[in-house]
């Protein structure tokens, strides 16, 4: 720690208060780390920083005070990986907290299971019903989905290759009840809608004139059962995404898979579904224990 310190003075010609700063921003973080049991500042994990980051939020601190924490042991690190120390920097991935953040909402799990009830077993109802497993069920963002053919998806194995609007991919499982869905929606509703059978490089998702749903047709879809479930105003392809995060992470996934699956680069996205975690779960605590 004293060497990069000195290093910030004398190479880096950082002023007297920015380098207090930065000492005791790196002892708050190894007095963080000796608490999980990790002895010194190397042995950080990208856990650990997601961890911290997290425990910060939570402790109320603002988020010019977050950034200010996060950018000095960024660059604490990138000295410990110019040195041959470490081989990755931890904090890499944890982005400035934008002030303008955006609030999550999502869908509680038994309102999700009645959204997926309310399509019916007409050729519209099998398509909405497969459209609204399908983004639940992957977290798919609308633009993934409306770019969605049917060579990117394979019901045998029950994955699915998502392209965003710069084509890049990430292939992701399909689960049970979106898998069904999709199968009865392709075997039974898909040539009634477009009045002929699917080829390989088809879009999926289409309207009743055999093109693409655009993003505004999904929109309109998912309002029209927002309604019918008394949520219209909150119903949002966004809130099927974050819906299909919180339930993962309350149910015990991880971050690291859920960045993978839901394919976020800024790790302080994951984080703000944490933190929504960790809100219900002390709101859950203070309204249902005893002596809380």
């Amino acid at each position: 720690m004293r060497e990069f310190i000195d290093y910030m003075k004398n190479e880096k010609r950082k002023a007297a208060n920015t380098l207090i700063a930065y000492e005791r921003d790196l002892k708050a973080f190894e007095k963080f780390l000796a608490g999980r049991g990790t002895d010194s500042l190397e042995k950080c994990t990208d856990n650990d920083a997601i961890s911290y980051v997290l425990q910060l939020s939570n402790e109320n601190k603002s988020k010019p005070t977050i950034n200010r924490k996060v950018s000095a042991l960024r660059m604490y690190y990138e000295y410990l990986i110019t040195k041959g120390v470490i081989s990755e920097n931890p904090f890499t991935r944890i982005k400035a907290i934008k002030t303008d953040k955006r609030q999550i909402d999502y869908l509680t799990i038994d309102e999700a299971a009645k959204l997926m009830d309310l399509p019916g077993d007409d050729a519209k109802g099998l398509r909405d019903k497969a459209l609204l497993e399908f983004m639940y069920g992957t977290g798919a963002r609308v633009t993934e989905v409306v770019r969605l053919r049917f060579s990117d998806i394979n019901l045998r194995m029950n994955f699915v290759t998502l392209r965003d609007v710069n084509d890049e991919s990430r292939i992701v499982p399909l689960g049970s009840y979106a898998s069904a869905a999709m199968k009865e929606y392709i075997e039974k509703s898909y040539d009634v809608i477009t009045g002929r059978e699917h080829d390989i490089d088809d879009f999926i998702f289409v309207n009743f004139r055999g093109e693409p749903l655009t993003r505004q047709g999904i929109w309109k879809i998912l309002k029209d059962y927002g309604q019918m479930l008394g949520v219209e105003s909150r119903m949002t392809p966004q809130i099927l995404r974050d819906s299909f995060a919180v339930h993962i992470l309350q149910n015990g996934g991880d971050l690291r898979t859920l960045q993978e699956l839901m394919g976020f680069e800024d790790m302080s996205v994951g984080i703000a579904y944490l933190s929504v975690i960790d809100i219900r779960v002390r709101e859950v605590f203070r309204s249902c224990h005893p002596r809380a």
